[in-house]
């Protein structure tokens, strides 16, 4: 039985946001809405134009005989910095203060709509690249490094401090903390990545960037590549940052403890987004 073109708009775009980056081929859209090829191109135009208006991504089309259509995610600019903007606006809230001059990151973490669009963010700058899996560090940065992922359609490696017996065997490094000056180590399991996979590191904040190098010369140990480093936060760094090239959602300019008070700025997302 032939589906009506409005149920069908819905079900082909709830696939495709489903499936991101994902070769579909059009005979599959024929077969599962009993179609003719012209009606589903139509469909696609239909698509295409609306999540390129609402800044939703790239729907985009391969001709040929290995051709398809394939969900690339996105967000526009103007979209990008209004999210940006009310983080910064979050993130610089006085009662985020911890002891020590932290900052309480969980509840924006745990927020869906605010992770969803998180990894919307990160994911938008290596969708057109090949990327294997997502890594990140235990356990602020597992629930954005999992967005990422979903948005791209990989899986997620979680790199721990501590080693888990339902691990299995670990590849270990020793890297020095940038903020603290002290030796730690991290560890991955074997099994959690392929060798010679393309990687995208991720985190929650940075100050040094001891941990991220850390992740970094990790991936050397699986002979693996590095396509990019995205981090939520990173904070004003009195010394030299240990990894220099890497994508900042937001920059905790300056943080007062006595006054608690927390000055916020965008982070260079926007910049390399335009570039």
């Amino acid at each position: 039985m032939k589906i009506r073109r409005s149920d069908r708009l819905i079900d082909m775009t709830s696939y495709l946001l489903d499936h991101p980056r994902e070769l579909i081929s059009l005979p599959f859209f024929v077969k599962r809405y009993d179609s003719a090829k012209s009606s589903i191109s139509e469909d696609l135009a239909i698509i295409k134009r609306t999540f390129a208006a609402r800044g939703l991504g790239v729907i985009q089309t391969l001709p040929g005989a290995a051709g398809g259509v394939q969900y690339l995610p996105g967000v526009n600019e103007e979209i990008a910095g209004d999210f940006l903007k009310l983080m910064a606006l979050k993130l610089a809230e006085k009662e985020r203060l911890l002891p020590g001059g932290y900052l309480y990151l969980s509840d924006l973490l745990g927020n869906p709509l605010y992770l969803k669009m998180i990894g919307r963010l990160i994911a938008a700058q290596y969708v057109d690249q090949q990327v294997d899996a997502v890594m990140t560090v235990a356990t602020k940065g597992i629930p954005i490094a999992q967005s990422v992922a979903t948005c791209l359609g990989v899986p997620f490696v979680i790199v721990r401090r501590d080693a888990k017996i339902t691990e299995g065997a670990t590849v270990s490094v020793n890297y020095v903390s940038a903020s603290s000056s002290r030796i730690e180590k991290m560890e991955l399991s074997k099994r959690s990545l392929a060798e010679g996979a393309h990687v995208v590191i991720v985190d929650d904040f940075m100050k040094g960037g001891g941990t991220i190098h850390g992740m970094h010369d990790l991936l050397k140990e699986f002979s693996a590549s590095l396509v990019g480093i995205t981090v939520f936060a990173e904070a004003s760094f009195d010394g030299q940052r240990v990894e220099s090239d890497y994508t900042s959602l937001l920059n905790v300019v300056a943080v007062d403890t006595q006054n608690s008070e927390i000055k916020v700025e965008l982070g260079n997302y926007l910049d390399k987004l335009s570039d």
